[in-house]
């Protein structure tokens, strides 16, 4: 076996279970080095090209001018700002890490087994490191879906580079209809842009309940977007989009594109074989319920894995091995409780637990409970009143089997719905809570009276 510098502990990737794992052994007094490749992502994905960057554009989107002749220098103030916020959170991040003891290393690691990694440093050198023990949470990245003049194109983005465009594009194309595409669609149509988004799928948001998705859609249209379903693209040339749609091709003129099609786990640097780690067919790591690789020494967390790519679940995966590594293993991903998300379209969108069609195939024996966003008191304040609450109840037991939540504050709403559920708190005592006025969440006293 090669040796190397010794630690106890080594982690691959800045992300948020990563540096949360190695601030906490570090603390702990172990020998702890975590790699990054990429310094401009010290944090992880989240804090530099991911939801905190995109959430604050869509908080400075909400208050665009209306005036064209203003949205472009308006814009232009926003993304220095988005870029002056990310930079101070890297370094935060960096400089807790070190303060407690943790060796931030620059360079990508490569099993040579499974005790010791080599890194190709920054610099142009290398480094043989060994560990009792290592954590992969090198995150995902933009998938590119095989389109014509997509790659080594100026004017194709994707969400990561989006956000550094300082230019307002005047026409956005999207290519994808997901939840990604969805939130830059109405973050850029808030700014001013005329958006077009094409989605090679017949279903619009198929995951959704088929009145929640109608409900999204339309708070879309109503802001100008264009929603084009069933429509294949074929190539681009520029920023023109040749798509497929009735068996006719059409093109779409634009100033800029956006593919959002997903994103893909990031192992292809690992030499994951050489430590015998297992990855799964769309190349990510194999984890059990407590986050173990097939190596034991080995755990994985967060996008690498492959399942729900959510910073907060990659926070509650560093939960998970630290109870694993610990010895007890209570914690897993099978008792994280009821899973929630949210979409920061304008008005948001956050979903919890099962949709009414889930509930409808496993034939549970359940109701429907709706209210009109227009009916909440907060709703007219905020002068948002756009939207539809929903609910799924067990007739029965009064349990919520699921919510999906189409208003104002929605991403905050769904973590007092989520508690419930996991704590087996019933409707009925949510319904009879005495909620601050005039709050959004006390809109739940009226949807779950229906």
């Amino acid at each position: 076996m090669p040796n190397g510098e010794k630690y106890d502990l080594v982690v691959i990737g800045f992300g948020k279970a990563g540096k949360t794992l190695a601030g906490k052994l570090a603390s702990q007094n172990k020998r702890v080095a975590l790699i990054e490749k990429d310094a401009r992502l010290y944090g992880g994905t989240c804090i530099n090209v991911g939801c905190i960057p995109s959430k604050r554009l869509v908080m400075e989107a909400g208050a665009a001018p209306q005036e064209p002749q203003e949205q472009p220098r308006f814009y232009e103030e926003a993304v220095r700002g988005k870029t002056e916020l990310t930079r101070a959170l890297r370094a935060a991040n960096y400089d807790k890490l070190v303060k407690v003891g943790v060796e931030v290393i620059d360079g990508t690691a490569s099993f040579l087994d499974k005790n010791t990694i080599e890194v190709a440093t920054a610099g142009g050198g290398s480094r043989v490191l060994s560990a009792e023990k290592f954590v992969i949470n090198t995150g995902s990245r933009p998938a590119l879906p095989n389109i014509p003049g997509l790659e080594d194109n100026p004017l194709v983005y994707v969400s990561e580079t989006m956000m550094d465009l300082t230019r307002l594009p005047r026409r956005l194309t999207i290519i994808g209809g997901g939840y990604i595409g969805l939130e830059f669609a109405s973050l850029y149509a808030n700014f001013g842009s005329q958006v077009t988004i094409l989605q090679h799928g017949s279903v619009f948001l198929p995951k959704e309940d088929a009145d929640m998705a109608a409900a999204i859609r339309a708070v879309l249209e109503a802001k100008g977007i264009t929603v084009l379903t069933e429509a294949a693209p074929q190539r681009i040339e520029g920023a023109r989009v040749y798509y497929s749609k009735n068996g006719r091709e059409e093109a779409l003129d634009g100033d800029v594109v956006l593919a959002a099609t997903g994103r893909t786990p990031n192992t292809e640097l690992l030499q994951a074989e050489r430590a015998g780690i297992e990855l799964t067919e769309r190349g990510a790591v194999r984890t059990d319920e407590h986050l173990r690789t097939s190596v034991e020494n080995i755990w994985a967390a967060g996008d690498v894995c492959g399942n729900l790519q959510f910073t907060y679940i990659s926070l509650d995966d560093s939960r998970i091995i630290l109870s694993d590594m610990a010895g007890d293993g209570r914690r897993t991903t099978r008792n994280r409780g009821a899973f929630s998300y949210a979409l920061y379209i304008d008005p948001p969108f956050a979903r919890v637990g099962m949709s009414e069609a889930e509930a409808a195939a496993e034939k549970r024996n359940y109701r429907v409970v709706t209210l009109p966003t227009a009916a909440i008191p907060k709703a007219r304040v905020l002068k948002k009143t756009e939207g539809i609450l929903k609910a799924i109840l067990e007739k029965d037991s009064g349990r919520i089997l699921g919510a999906a939540l189409l208003c104002p504050e929605a991403y905050e709403i769904i973590n007092l719905i989520k508690l419930a559920m996991d704590h087996d708190i019933k409707a009925a005592e949510l319904r009879d809570f005495i909620y601050t006025h005039p709050t959004m969440s006390e809109a739940l006293n009226d949807l779950f009276a229906l």
